[in-house]
């Protein structure tokens, strides 16, 4: 997918079109594009939060974990404890 139509379907998804928001989140995800889906999961996106948690997880980004639990996600919190526990304990 190109840049120019990568923006075309943002600005679709944007527009509310359900299938073009689903391909963006997987996009962002596939692009470790951690603020589209920062901003489509504000904007309402579950799948966007969980591909998000996901993200941050495997990136070992607690900042953000700590950012989405303390909005209310149970999966970054359970994401943040594991990465944040010590072993042993």
């Amino acid at each position: 997918m190109t840049d120019v139509e990568y923006e075309a379907l943002k600005e679709r998804a944007a527009g509310g079109d359900r299938d073009a928001i689903d391909q963006v989140v997987e996009l962002a995800g596939e692009r470790a594009d951690k603020a589209l889906l920062r901003r489509l999961a504000d904007e309402g996106s579950s799948d966007a939060l969980d591909v998000l948690v996901e993200l941050s997880g495997e990136t070992g980004d607690v900042e953000e974990l700590k950012r989405l639990a303390q909005a209310g996600s149970r999966d970054a919190a359970e994401v943040l404890a594991e990465q944040t526990t010590e072993p042993g304990d």
